[in-house]
C-alpha cells in the first residue's frame, strides 16, 4: 500500500529575506508578525501534526516555509533544526525540508544543514533570466543560481527549483528558456507558480500604473503545459503548479488579479489530457476513453473546456469508461471499429 505523504509546516514569516521582491508583501506580513518562531513553538507544531498522523501509513515531512531560512541568524536556524533533528533521529518523522534563496547558499551553510539532517532544498529561482530578475527586485543573479544547485546536489540534498512564469518584464519564450536552464542543473522537483498581483506590493504599482500585465488564465495554463512537458520529460517530480490557496490569496482578499484559480494544476493536467487525446486518434473515428474515476476531474476541468473543445475538433463520437485498474495519470484510448451494413436488394 503507498503511504500518504504528510508535511508539517513551519512558518517563519519572511525572516532573513533582504531584498523587497516585487511580487511580495513582506513588509505588511512583518508587521502583522510580532514574535519569532521559536523551539519550543516547532516541538508543539510538531507534536499537533503527529498526534493526528498514523506514521506506520504515513510520510512524515517537517519544511520550513515562509522565508529565506539559510539567511536568518545562524544561531536561530540551528535552534530550529534541533528539534526538528531530534524527532528524525527518534523515527517520528522522515524528512526535513526548507526553502531558500540562491545567493544564501554556500559551502558553511550546506556543512551544518547535513550535520542538522536537512533532506530537501528548495531554491526560489523564479526566473533564469537577468533582466527578469534585475525587474523583480531579486537581487541575486543567474550565475547564483548556478552556483547553489551545484553545491546541493554536490553536498548530496535532494535539489527544488520554484519558477514563476509570467514576471514582469517576462514572456512565453522567456518562460521556456527559464525552464531549460533549470533542467541543465538537474534539480530533483520543481514549483511552478505563475506569476499572481498581491495587494500592497511593488507590482501592485506597476500594475496599476500599466507597466505591468498578468498572465491571464488561458495564457497561464498554455505556458504550464509547456513547462510540465518540458520537466517530465526531463524525469523532474512537478509537485505543485499553482500557488496553493490561502484566507487571504483569494479573490476577495489580497489577490488583485492574476492567473488565479484554486484547482490551477488540474486546469493543466486536464488541458494536457485532451490534447494528448487529439493527438493520438484520427479526426473522423469513433473512441472509448478509459481513465481511473480519480482522474474524471481532470479530464473535465474548467466546466469540461477543454473535453468539450476536443469533442469539437473531431467528427467522431467520445465515449468515457471509467476503469479503477488503470493508474492513476493515464488512460487507454480504445478505437472503436465501423460496422457498415450493406444490402444488395
Amino acid at each position: 500500500m503507498r503511504k500518504r505523504h504528510y508535511i508539517i509546516p513551519i512558518f517563519i514569516s519572511h525572516i532573513g529575506c533582504p531584498h523587497q521582491c516585487v511580487f511580495c508583501n513582506q513588509d505588511k506580513i512583518a508587521k502583522e508578525v510580532e514574535e519569532e518562531v521559536t523551539d519550543r513553538d516547532v516541538r508543539n507544531t510538531i507534536e499537533e501534526y503527529l498526534n493526528t498522523i498514523d506514521h506506520d501509513k504515513s510520510t512524515i515531512e517537517v519544511s520550513f516555509f515562509g522565508g529565506t531560512f539559510t539567511a536568518i541568524d545562524v544561531n536561530k536556524q540551528k535552534e530550529l533544526l534541533s528539534v526538528a533533528k531530534e524527532y528524525k533521529e527518534k523515527g517520528f518523522i522522515d524528512k526535513i525540508r526548507m526553502s531558500t534563496r540562491p545567493d544564501a547558499i554556500n559551502k558553511y551553510i550546506l556543512s551544518y544543514l547535513k550535520d542538522y539532517k536537512v533532506d530537501i532544498i528548495e531554491l526560489g529561482v523564479q526566473s533564469l533570466d537577468d533582466e527578469i530578475l534585475k525587474l523583480s527586485g531579486r537581487g541575486h543573479s543567474v550565475k547564483d543560481v548556478e552556483i547553489a544547485s551545484k553545491l546541493i546536489k554536490e553536498y548530496g540534498f535532494t535539489l527544488g527549483h520554484q519558477i514563476m512564469p509570467g514576471l514582469p518584464g517576462d514572456n512565453f519564450e522567456k518562460d521556456i528558456e527559464t525552464a531549460k536552464k533549470s533542467i541543465e542543473m538537474k534539480p530533483d522537483i520543481c514549483r511552478i507558480y505563475p506569476s499572481l498581483v498581491i495587494k500592497d506590493t511593488p507590482m501592485e504599482k506597476m500594475y496599476e500604473r500599466g507597466e505591468y500585465k498578468p498572465y491571464s488564465l488561458e495564457e497561464a495554463v498554455s505556458i504550464s503545459k509547456e513547462l510540465y512537458k518540458l520537466y517530465t520529460k526531463a524525469n523532474i517530480n512537478i509537485i505543485r503548479i499553482g500557488l496553493q490557496p490561502t484566507e487571504n490569496i483569494t479573490w476577495g482578499k489580497d489577490l488583485v488579479d492574476g492567473p488565479f484559480h484554486p484547482s490551477f494544476r488540474e486546469l493543466v493536467e486536464g488541458s494536457l489530457i485532451c490534447e494528448s487525446i487529439k493527438n493520438a486518434i484520427k479526426e473522423d473515428e469513433n473512441i472509448i476513453i478509459e481513465i481511473n474515476s480519480k482522474d474524471l476531474s481532470k479530464l473535465y476541468a474548467n466546466k469540461k473546456l477543454y473535453f468539450n473543445e476536443l469533442k469539437e475538433s473531431i467528427n467522431g463520437n467520445i465515449n468515457i469508461k471509467i476503469n479503477d485498474k488503470i493508474n492513476r495519470g493515464n488512460f487507454n484510448i480504445i478505437v472503436v471499429k465501423r460496422v457498415e451494413k450493406i444490402s444488395i436488394g
